[in-house]
């Protein structure tokens, strides 16, 4: 039935040896009669369906046997709570930072392995396996695991790392899978291309790296599959597969990266992206730490991807008053702004955050009862599977609550004849989340709507008794108000907003207001964080100045060349000289642009005073090599130029640019460092008419440079590198959609017809 016996077993001498409350005290001074036991029989039960003997054993192994027998029972069901906090899905937290006692050891592991680089997307990806938010996976799905996410979302683990069978390539033939469910409703996968494919080879691990070419972690074992992408946006999006221009969908479909990489990870430090925000970017343990010091004996999430006006404080505020009528005596909210990758069209991270800071401020949501802390996760968009995710990262930090409202996560068809409609019924996703497999003990704190209310001037769910007093403030009205400036409105409302120029006072905390018009006011000429997109960590040259405002990963990153003083301003390309000695014309001086393993896009401007290295942009995005990572150091010469007038193979022309250079040695240079080559050869690149020589050089202080005296050379000394360049600079182009380029020739030319090049 429903009630378990638990049977004490006891010997009566330690009973009246503790008598916590003195009773066998008193029964021995007579001051109670027919006590059980001593002058009342005790009957002892006849089969008890569990017997403790806790005399003879501590107090810890009695709770121990007592849960595993209710567990064997199925009465308790999921993983211990502390502290009222609900533990990570798998019953263990993951935290795969290397400890830093090992990181010196691990980075130069780092240093000599294939690399493979990350998208920013792919950065946030990292972080989020990295600190466990995924929890229990260790690293990017591989595809068995890949396979049950799409199918089930959700996994069969045994315990906190998904058990033996996850840390090893997929065994199609596997039968005996353990019993236990956790959610897992979105594939989590690292793409990369065909290239980046034949580098990994049969290497035992792989590190993966940043735009600058750093690498932020090791991935064991690796597992290279071919990627059934169709197949993965229809089982994820479901109606947004037949919408190509769904932001996500789209960053799924790049072109050229088939396959992906599985395996599980170690991050070679914590993930820190130099924005000013990273103070609100708290682990999995310091936000259990943070929800412990206040107190909490329960704790209720509640997401964000827009700022915070007074509607969303009173769905915050209420909840936390159904919960302390639930018993609770202290629940603390998780206000967690999302912070990985967004659309466009979506209000930037660090506008959100300080809004949120002055919602705080003022005391809507108070202090002593809020934790505000960056959630690292991107969004991809997808209704009612996403949000099963949004839920499941939350209870990994503690969350026993998710506050959920209307379509989670949802958003219209981006492009065909539906352009504009809801992708998913805005009821789905609360309804799909309660209903979820692998939930586990979270439950949720549903709502509606809220309105403006014109008597009270403050947001709520409506009064049916009194209608007409309710307004509703779309969130395009809202940003129509915000770009107009609008102030707040006298105490009679205007039935129309825009024309009045007025928010209603009390919609929003009037700071935060401010926060949000000057945004919008200002959003395409203002320097706004859309995402957590790491900033700095190029490598420059000491003879290099840049602006600490304007770091690597923003638009206006601007690297100048100064002179020994430290202050003049330099032409890398006109005040530089060609060669260290001018009668050596086989050696020239190289001007790295783009480090050996770097992917970010980095040139010499023309046009620019004094031509500093900037990165080179596209519609306003910042421009990456998406092909895989670059093996080798690319750059120029001072002092040439690749004259348009002059007419080359099959007509070609110059591209009146500096002449490009291929370093091919051992090590990474920085940005702007000046280094003395040896000239090997050239291979003549033909793009749209123009010839673009690619000068391959190697530094004269390599080990290599005494065995490399020309083209030829490379064949025997570096096995497979040309062949590996001639591919590259065919094919870089064409995971950006475009088409193969072209060579002159396969076969570079030699050093003597490579140097007259150079000195022309």
């Amino acid at each position: 039935g429903d009630h378990h016996r638990v049977f004490m077993d006891v010997p009566l001498s330690v009973v009246q040896a503790r008598d916590p409350k003195g009773l066998y005290k008193k029964v021995a001074l007579g001051q109670i009669k027919n006590f059980t036991g001593i002058d009342a029989p005790y009957e002892k039960p006849l089969s008890p369906e569990i017997t403790i003997k806790n005399s003879e054993m501590p107090v810890s192994e009695c709770v121990e046997q007592l849960v595993s027998a209710l567990r064997s029972r199925g009465i308790l069901t999921g993983h211990p709570m502390s502290d009222g906090l609900l533990p990570a899905d798998g019953g263990k937290p993951v935290d795969l930072i290397v400890p830093p006692e090992h990181l010196p050891a691990r980075r130069a592991e780092a240093d000599k392995l294939p690399r493979v680089p990350l998208t920013e997307l792919d950065v946030n990806w990292l972080q989020v396996i990295g600190e466990g938010w995924a929890a229990p996976l260790r690293g990017f799905m591989r595809e068995g695991p890949l396979v049950q996410t799409l199918h089930f979302n959700s996994l069969l683990v045994s315990n906190a790392n998904g058990g033996d069978y996850f840390n090893k390539k997929t065994d199609w033939t596997k039968t005996d899978f353990p019993q236990e469910r956790v959610s897992m409703p979105i594939p989590i996968v690292l793409q990369i291309t065909d290239f980046t494919k034949r580098m990994i080879g049969k290497a035992s691990a792989v590190a993966l790296t940043n735009a600058a070419g750093v690498p932020l972690a090791i991935l064991r074992n690796p597992e290279v599959y071919d990627l059934r992408v169709r197949e993965l946006i229809a089982r994820t999006f479901g109606p947004a597969a037949d919408d190509p221009q769904h932001p996500y969908v789209k960053q799924l479909l790049a072109p050229g990266k088939g396959y992906a990489i599985g395996g599980e990870v170690e991050l070679l430090g914590r993930i820190t992206y130099n924005d000013g925000l990273d103070g609100f970017r708290l682990t999995v343990d310091e936000l259990r730490a943070a929800f412990k010091k206040k107190g909490a004996d329960v704790v209720y999430a509640f997401q964000t991807r827009n700022p915070t006006h007074a509607g969303h404080a009173f769905l915050m505020k209420d909840s936390r008053q159904k919960l302390m009528k639930k018993g609770f005596k202290n629940p603390v909210l998780w206000l967690s702004p999302l912070g990985g990758w967004t659309k466009k069209s979506d209000v930037p991270l660090d506008v959100r955050v300080k809004q949120h800071q002055e919602v705080m401020a003022a005391g809507e949501l108070h202090p002593d009862w809020t934790v505000m802390a960056i959630w690292p996760s991107p969004m991809i968009y997808g209704g009612p599977t996403e949000v099963q995710f949004h839920a499941k990262s939350r209870r990994v930090a503690g969350a026993s609550y998710f506050t959920v409202g209307r379509d989670p996560a949802g958003m219209p068809y981006s492009s065909g004849p539906l352009d504009g409609d809801d992708l998913y019924h805005p009821d789905h996703g609360k309804y799909a989340l309660m209903a979820s497999p692998g939930r586990g003990a979270m439950q949720f704190l549903g709502f509606e709507k809220v309105y403006y209310d014109k008597q009270d001037h403050t947001m709520r769910t409506p009064d049916p008794s009194r209608k007409e007093d309710f307004i509703s403030i779309s969130g395009s009205k809202m940003r129509k108000l915000a770009a107009l400036g609008a102030k707040p409105c006298p105490l009679a409302i205007p039935s129309d907003l825009i024309k009045s120029k007025c928010i209603p006072p009390g919609f929003m905390v009037q700071r935060g207001w401010e926060v949000v018009s000057d945004y919008y006011i200002r959003q395409k000429t203002g320097d706004w964080i859309p995402f957590s997109k790491q900033l700095g960590g190029l490598s420059v040259a000491s003879s290099i100045r840049t602006s600490a405002e304007q770091p690597f990963g923003k638009a206006g990153f601007t690297a100048h060349f100064v002179g020994s003083d430290g202050v003049t301003l330099l032409s890398p390309w006109h005040d530089l000289p060609l060669y260290p000695k001018p009668e050596m014309k086989n050696v020239v001086n190289f001007v790295c642009e783009i480090p050996k393993g770097s992917t970010a896009k980095l040139e010499v401007q023309k046009k620019v005073a004094h031509n500093p290295i900037m990165h080179d942009s596209k519609k306003g995005a910042l421009r990456y090599y998406t092909y895989g990572a670059a093996f080798f150091n690319y750059g120029m010469l001072p002092q040439t130029w690749e004259d348009p007038a002059v007419s080359g193979f099959n007509g070609t022309v110059g591209d009146n640019d500096p002449l490009d250079v291929i370093e091919l040695g051992s090590r990474s240079f920085k940005v702007g460092e000046m280094r003395p080559v040896k000239i090997l050869g050239d291979l003549e690149l033909i793009d749209q008419g123009e010839l673009d020589h690619k000068i391959l050089v190697i530094d004269v202080t390599d080990p290599l440079a005494r065995k490399l005296n020309g083209a030829a050379d490379l064949t025997r000394v570096l096995p497979g590198v040309t062949d590996k360049l001639v591919e590259w600079l065919k094919m870089y182009k064409t995971t950006d959609g475009k088409p193969v380029n072209v060579l002159s020739s396969d076969t570079p030319v030699g050093r003597r017809l490579a140097a007259r090049v150079v000195e022309d």
